[in-house]
């Protein structure tokens, strides 16, 4: 309510007294071109509403007041979870208004400038709410036409996301009056004044997304012209070039939808809420085993670690004081080395009898980095700090300067001795101070710890690790794995298993056979996911898809999915040989020339996906833009 002394506007006077006895308004919200919302109260109902007033200046131009109440009862007849459900539209005393539902809550363009960007997932979220919202509309043929952060509510209590301000609503396939809507986030048909359907309000979405998970607008400007102009001319910059932890799918669709012709956008706003449940629902979730393994038993950080290392230290100090300085930097030589490779293997060893191998890892930890990214980006956004790019100089000088001292403890008398172990005192102390500090600052942006453990067991160490536990099993039996795996990783990993139990004799004649089992899996997998992009694309296309416009993609993905047939047909080939080798009933060295036969197929699909450095670009537009939209 107004308070004594504080200025009153006359408005709010004259309009209060319109409305005395019906609704009892407490202040104005806020203001634009298109009217004056109020917080009020409806005193029979005794619930709050949200009144929205046609200036009085503008109700007085006929063609402008039939418009307001033809779109406000337009936007009257929408029911849906999603939008500011309209309680009453008005013509009344002069004043021209309707009321809706008032929705406790902050604008999505107060949430991002108060908290920052939003994490991908609860940016796909709300994104997908909107989505439903306009499908709704759009399927009663009304467009909103000003798809924006300011528009969008979320609901304090809940976190439901509400689409408010159809106040410029028109008829799916009307002109309009003229060119209205928010510059910034107009779509190049509504800038040139044509005729708009249900993907302009896409390409508003589109833009509401890319400021929502970036923080800035997409095309900007130091006028209306100059921003509008650029909406009709200039490609957007691709999401994904902004180096943001969005997930690739969700930079996909929100580039798709800032298109510039309407037909390289989704179909509808039904299909972009569909893609982006998908976007949601991407990571599988990981069996229990594995996720523990990637955040616990596959590492030596907890607190058992740090009394291990007290008591080598310890125990390595004692055995230098009694057997002399050689005999205890060996103890501690084999402790920080042979201890905690055992322990490696033990982990390794309890995770294969469950099923897994080395291969399962690679999802798993990616999996935990990218929602440990998504995470972290919420409160720190920002590159690295200074101290961050200089302090790995300084840790690589203390490290060498550690390194010749040690060679001067070991190879030293005398002074030269006490010279080495001192200097290797303070050196090894500097390291550790500067890099427990980088690792710091470096952790408030970065899951450093998990990317560190992802580096190991994915390297030559995690693969030594799982060969020794795979020897120490034997013949022992495997429980089956409680996981997803692709076709190619399965026949690699069958093939490895029949590969590694032949005799010595034959494996050395087989050659590096395990080097292109990888090599054929990851041309699979990286096939695969082209091949996925790609069906994407096309699936979403709707009818359009079957044009000659998308004949470059249909090529591509006939190419691709053609190449993935050879390559794990050639994987099946060689499984199904080594079984026949350990049946006796073929050769080594007619195995050899299948396996030829094999690196052909890796050599062509390497080139295919070498030559395909466009697809990207073909992913994010299927045909080329022209200048202008038709």
């Amino acid at each position: 309510m107004s308070r004594p002394g504080d200025s009153v506007d006359p408005l709010f006077l004259t309009f209060q007294s319109a409305l005395a006895g019906r609704y009892s308004i407490d202040r104005e919200l806020g203001r634009g071109g298109m009217g004056i919302v109020y917080l009020a109260r409806e005193v029979h109902l005794d619930r709050s509403v949200a009144i929205k007033l046609l200036p009085p200046e503008r109700a007085a131009e006929t063609p402008l007041r039939q418009r307001f109440l033809r779109e406000a009862r337009l936007a009257a007849g929408l029911s849906h979870p999603n939008i500011i459900p309209i309680h009453a539209v008005e013509d009344a005393g002069g004043f021209v208004f309707y009321v809706m539902a008032y929705v406790d809550g902050e604008t999505l363009a107060e949430r991002v400038r108060q908290r920052g960007p939003l994490p991908a997932s609860e940016a796909a979220r709300i994104l997908r709410e909107v989505a439903w919202a306009l499908a709704s509309a759009h399927a009663q043929g009304l467009v909103h036409r000003d798809v924006k952060p300011d528009n969008i509510l979320i609901e304090r209590s809940s976190g439901r996301v509400l689409v408010t301000d159809f106040g410029i609503a028109a008829a799916a396939g009307d002109a309009g009056d003229g060119i209205s809507g928010t510059p910034e986030f107009m779509s190049p048909e509504q800038a040139l004044g044509g005729q708009i359907d249900a993907r302009s309000d896409l390409y508003g979405l589109g833009a509401t997304a890319f400021f929502a998970l970036s923080g800035r607008l997409p095309f900007e400007g130091g006028s209306t012209t100059e921003v509008l102009a650029r909406q009709v001319t200039e490609p957007p910059p691709a999401l994904a070039s902004l180096g943001l932890a969005v997930p690739r799918k969700l930079a996909l669709l929100v580039d798709r939808c800032l298109a510039k012709p309407p037909d390289h956008r989704p179909a509808s706003a039904q299909a972009l809420a569909e893609q982006l449940g998908l976007a949601l629902e991407q990571r599988r979730e990981l069996p229990a085993a594995l996720r523990a393994f990637v955040k616990r038993y596959g590492r030596l950080d907890g607190g058992g670690t740090l009394v291990a290392l007290f008591l080598l230290l310890s125990g390595s100090v004692t055995i230098a004081a009694i057997f002399g300085a050689t005999a205890g930097f060996a103890t501690l030589l084999l402790g920080v080395t042979v201890a905690p490779f055992a322990y490696l293997v033990s982990a390794a060893r309890r995770l294969s009898l469950l099923g897994f191998t080395h291969q399962d890892l690679d999802p798993a930890f990616k999996g935990e980095i990218e929602q440990a990214r998504e995470e972290l980006t919420v409160e720190h956004r920002s590159g690295p700090s200074a101290a961050e790019r200089y302090l790995p100089l300084v840790m690589k000088l203390s490290g060498t300067v550690a390194g010749l001292s040690i060679l001067g403890l070991i190879f030293g008398r005398g002074a030269i001795f006490q010279a080495a172990a001192s200097t290797i005192g303070l050196s090894l102390g500097t390291t550790m101070i500067v890099a427990v500090t980088y690792l710091a600052l470096a952790q408030r942006r970065r899951d450093v710890d998990t990317e560190f453990w992802a580096g190991l067991w994915m390297g030559r160490i995690g693969k030594l690790v799982f060969g020794v536990a795979r020897k120490l099993l034997g013949n022992r039996a495997i429980a089956p794995a409680m996981t997803h795996r692709a076709t190619e990783l399965s026949l690699g990993m069958a093939a490895g298993q029949l590969f590694e139990s032949l005799p010595k004799e034959s494996r050395q004649a087989l050659g590096d056979l395990p080097a292109l089992l990888r090599r054929l899996e990851a041309d699979a997998q990286s096939l695969r996911a082209r091949y996925d992009e790609l069906q994407e694309v096309l699936g979403d296309g709707g009818d359009a898809a079957a044009t000659a416009e998308y004949a470059d993609l249909r090529a591509a993905r006939d190419a691709v999915h053609t190449r993935l047939g050879d390559a794990v047909g050639a994987l099946e080939t060689i499984r199904l040989n080594l079984l026949r080798l350990h049946a006796g009933s073929v050769t080594v060295a007619g195995l050899t020339t299948h396996l030829g036969l094999a690196a052909a197929v890796s050599d062509d699909v390497e080139r295919l996906i070498a030559a395909q450095e466009e697809v990207e670009q073909l992913v994010r537009f299927p045909r080329p833009m022209p200048a202008t939209p038709v």
